[in-house]
């Protein structure tokens, strides 16, 4: 029989995704260092869904922060006021959509259903 699973824990068994935001946010490491890590966890995670028997491994399970913030950032709706250009997306105005920074709040978080 086939399976097939919606989506699947972003944060790594150990929290790996969680430390490396935190250290990059704290400038305590790099964006390489960032993206190291979350290659990693995609590998390890396609290759657990595989082992597994998932015969359609689902696509964007992945983010480095919220699907709908990744959904903004695919469509270009960035709102001016963290002036972006056009062009790549870059962890700065991503990370500064989800989070805000000393000049700009960050977007606005709705919870549907009373639900976090």
């Amino acid at each position: 029989m086939a399976s097939h699973i919606v989506g699947y824990p972003r944060m790594g068994p150990k929290r790996e995704l969680k430390f490396a935001l935190e250290s990059f946010w704290d400038g305590k490491s790099s964006s390489d260092d960032l993206q190291k890590v979350a290659a990693d966890l995609r590998v390890s995670i396609w290759k657990q869904m595989a082992d597994a028997g998932i015969k359609y491994i689902p696509s964007n399970t992945f983010s480095y922060y919220d699907q709908v913030l990744d959904t903004t950032a695919m469509l270009g709706a960035v709102p001016l006021r963290y002036g972006w250009n056009g062009g790549e997306i870059g962890f700065d105005v991503y990370f500064s959509m989800a989070r805000g920074n000393a000049t700009v709040p960050a977007m606005e978080m709705t919870k549907w259903f009373d639900t976090n």
